[in-house]
């Protein structure tokens, strides 16, 4: 299938998602180290969201192989340990490695945001492994009772939460 997706497309999703990102790191700098902050992980995880939805649009037009949609799915990861850690009750040394790990997670996104012209193999070897070790030691602390999402209220219980095998997937996706 031919790609449908063009170079100004995907210039203008690299630049407004880069915005985000430097909003979403504004948000974890002030977060971290200040477990009272804990409630902000959510505007974290919801501009994430934005990241992550932006991608899996553009992907709708590029092909399988192309690494937005591997980016897409980065992005995904982010959200849902970002809403998770939003969270955290009593626990602030958990807090402060969860914060710590989304801020390498950022940082690491926006880089691979800058190199979407290379192969989902080449992004994925620009992902330090000792990164996703934290990342899988992350995921695996978090309970199936914490949301992946916003919360939507009462009538929505149940309902966004993510539970460790969902987790396990987006990571597979990732090559993780």
């Amino acid at each position: 299938m031919k790609s449908m997706l063009d170079n100004e497309i995907l210039s203008d999703f690299v630049l407004e998602s880069k915005q985000i990102v430097d909003e979403i790191l504004e948000i974890l700098e002030e977060a971290e180290g200040d477990f009272s902050k804990v409630s902000t992980l959510e505007q974290y995880g919801q501009k994430v969201d934005r990241i992550m939805g932006a991608a899996k649009s553009v992907a709708m037009m590029a092909p399988e192989d192309h690494p937005i949609h591997w980016v897409a799915d980065y992005a995904a990861v982010c959200k849902s340990v970002g809403y998770k850690t939003s969270q955290i009750k009593d626990n602030k040394d958990f807090y402060d490695i969860c914060v710590g790990l989304l801020l390498d997670a950022t940082e690491n996104l926006a880089e691979l945001m800058d190199h979407l012209d290379q192969t989902v193999q080449d992004l994925r070897a620009r992902v330090p492994e000792a990164f996703l070790t934290r990342l899988k030691w992350v995921a695996e602390k978090f309970s199936a009772d914490f949301r992946m999402s916003v919360d939507a209220g009462p009538k929505a219980a149940g309902d966004g939460k993510m539970g460790q095998d969902q987790i396990d997937e987006l990571m597979k996706k990732l090559g993780l």
